[in-house]
């Protein structure tokens, strides 16, 4: 059974999708600092946009800390 996902990017030919249904963004709170802090010891990929980088543009993440002023706002899959 595949994972259900929030959001979707079209890029270079290719669908990306990320983000957990279920679960809110707020960045430029704790708890974006908290996701921030542990997605930046995530590797890049090879073929971007990674997933990992999308959902560090939805949080707003500079470094460690997470920004509102920042994060990226994405179409949700529907």
């Amino acid at each position: 059974m595949a994972v259900k996902k929030k959001y979707s990017v079209k890029a270079g030919g290719r669908t990306v999708k990320f983000g957990a249904k279920g679960y809110s963004i707020a960045p430029g709170t704790k708890k974006g600092d908290n996701y921030c802090a542990r997605s930046s010891g995530i590797k890049k990929c090879k073929n971007p946009p990674c997933p990992n980088d999308l959902s560090r543009q939805a949080w707003g993440c500079v470094g460690k800390k997470s920004v509102k002023s920042r994060a990226k706002k994405f179409s949700r899959i529907k």
